[in-house]
């Protein structure tokens, strides 16, 4: 700011914007700090640019003219995937042995996740940005250990918070109810207290990230503190950390709705379906990155439902890492679901197979309706195949134990 100026500019742009008529750089006529990468168009003339835009123009123009090799940026955090070099990937994996001796760590879905297998590890993050940057999911592993685990029981949430109203998904026919969440709760471990659907069947409910946001931490503040002071790499996901670009956004930024939610849902009848062809969440795309915790797994009892055994066969039954096998036989890890996990390159080609799909089976495929945005799709077994053999598009199957931490960019397709 100038010099006669005391109070320093509150925002980036504020400070921008204040330096802006004092640099005139190239022939721009609104006295623009840094000259615009793109017309803003024949019929907004000289009058169309205003200070305010210096800040989009300074972005565009980072995204226009690709930075050269020995001016690059010294963070480079990717929000989206890439193709990265083959030697890259093979250099970080060669390397890592060395560089990275004192972090407890292994590689699964064909060296594609990182597993820290020890969340207490300060230097985590070392080995953790190295895998960001190339925009590859990250499994941490007994983050349950850092928490009170009576306030996550389902018994616990009913008893302090089942008169609250909260809109309940039956995933099977996609119905949405407002309901009070003791119905839920009370059914979440005892079949026969759950809701029947038209034809005698016990229905598959989801309760649809309540509480979110302010609501959680108004709601449930012991929880939230809890959920914050266990977070895995603090660094980048707690909500004040050095490395958490959202955190540090200017205010004139629309953010996302960045959490923290709660997700629940009944799970196990799930796998019983036929070609398991129903998720508790549908296939879709985050816009921000997300860390997921599974901080409870109830095991129901009744009429109809799986064995414990009987859910471990289901989960045999994926096209799983050895290292995921081994963890199922572990009696001290408790399995509680099932994720599978797109890069955000894939993406047009997994909409274009759903889009054909939708055709054979005789939907309507209008062109405003997309797939992945519509979170209309669960993509069962039959179809991963079939996305890997017409479209080569491999499925990265993960199994989330009783205190997994996932981490994934922004831009990842998921589906649980």
């Amino acid at each position: 700011p100038p010099a006669s100026q005391n109070e320093q500019g509150s925002t980036l742009r504020d400070l921008l914007t204040t330096t802006a008529g004092k640099l005139r750089l190239g022939s721009t006529d609104a006295g623009i700090a840094f000259a615009p990468v793109y017309s803003t168009g024949a019929a907004s003339g000289k009058s169309g640019r205003t200070m305010p835009n210096i800040l989009d123009d300074i972005i565009a123009s980072v995204v226009e003219n690709k930075i050269p090799p020995n001016r690059a940026p010294k963070i480079n955090i990717k929000s989206e995937i890439k193709d990265e070099p083959k030697d890259d990937r093979k250099c970080i994996q060669d390397d890592s042995s060395k560089l990275y001796s004192d972090i407890q760590y292994s590689w699964i879905c064909d060296k594609h996740v990182l597993w820290l297998r020890d969340h207490k590890n300060s230097n985590n993050w070392k080995l953790f940005k190295e895998c960001w940057k190339q925009g590859r999911p990250v499994l941490v592993s007994g983050m349950h250990k850092k928490m009170n685990f009576s306030l996550w029981k389902a018994e616990s949430i009913s008893l302090d918070f089942g008169n609250q109203q909260a809109d309940i998904l039956n995933c099977k026919d996609s119905i949405i109810s407002n309901t009070n969440v003791k119905e839920f709760w009370d059914g979440f471990e005892d079949v026969s207290k759950r809701q029947k659907v038209k034809n005698g069947e016990t229905a598959l409910l989801k309760l649809k990230d309540w509480p979110s946001g302010e609501d959680f931490k108004a709601m449930m503040p012991a929880r939230y503190e809890d959920l914050l002071k266990s977070l895995p790499l603090p660094e980048y996901c707690s909500p004040e950390g050095k490395l958490n670009l959202a955190s540090h956004l200017p205010g004139f930024f629309v953010r996302p709705d960045l959490g923290p939610r709660l997700c629940s849902a009944y799970g196990e009848r799930v796998a019983a379906t036929k070609d398991h062809d129903i998720g508790t969440t549908n296939l879709h795309i985050e816009v921000s990155d997300v860390v997921n915790i599974l901080v409870y797994v109830g095991i129901a009892k009744g009429n109809g439902v799986l064995s414990k055994s009987g859910v471990l066969k289901k989960f045999e039954e994926e096209d799983l890492d050895d290292l995921l096998r081994k963890r199922l036989k572990d009696s001290s890890e408790l399995p509680g679901a099932l994720w599978h996990i797109y890069a955000g390159k894939d993406a047009d080609k997994i909409r274009e197979f759903l889009q054909k799909i939708a055709k054979e089976q005789g939907l309507e495929v209008l062109p405003e309706h997309d797939p992945i945005r519509d979170q209309s799709w669960y993509v069962n077994k039959k179809l991963r195949q079939r996305l890997l053999e017409e479209y080569g598009v491999k499925t990265c199957t993960v199994i989330q134990f009783l205190g997994d931490a996932i981490i994934l960019p922004a831009g990842a397709l998921h589906q649980v």
